[in-house]
């Protein structure tokens, strides 16, 4: 992740790019309520949609922000340029309209992805605004839910070129 907001390519220029979007309090992953998100921190995360994404020929850009905006704006960066989008919007699943309407701008697929399975929690979380937009989502896997979510893109990329 880059400190001026900009995605950080690590593969080349001839690998399909997956963009990974980490929304608000993700950052705080490892220390935030490890009882319901595990232990690991973003980093972690990060290197395992890395390690998977090369084994699929596929380059990973990853931003982390507590800021919609910024979200938003990233999304809007990757169309045209990136061939995917996983995001795990964290609180902004629940209300980011904006984000819903970038996502649904962009043209490719996009895997919504969470740590802990927000239907088994309060209320509140029961409602996605990014579901109806996405290609997919996966839930309630922890950290194994990052390495399905690029091997199922992988798998979406690859049935789009054919």
């Amino acid at each position: 992740m880059t400190e001026a907001g900009a995605p950080t390519a690590v593969s080349g220029p001839a690998a399909p790019v997956v963009l990974l979007l980490a929304g608000p309090n993700l950052d705080l992953l490892g220390d935030r309520q490890p009882e319901v998100y595990g232990r690991d921190t973003l980093a972690d995360h990060v290197a395992t949609a890395r390690d998977a994404a090369s084994r699929h020929g596929l380059a990973v850009e990853d931003l982390q922000s507590n800021h919609e905006g910024e979200l938003v704006e990233a999304v809007h960066g990757a169309r045209g340029r990136c061939a995917a989008i996983i995001v795990n919007p964290g609180a902004l699943t629940h209300y980011s309209w904006a984000l819903h309407d970038a996502l649904a701008a962009f043209h490719g697929p996009v895997v919504e992805l969470h740590l802990s399975n927000p239907a088994a929690r309060e209320e509140w979380r029961h409602t996605s605004v990014v579901s109806p937009v996405a290609t997919g989502t996966i839930t309630g896997l922890g950290g194994d839910g990052y390495r399905l979510a690029v091997e199922a893109v992988a798998g979406l990329i690859g049935r789009e070129r054919t």
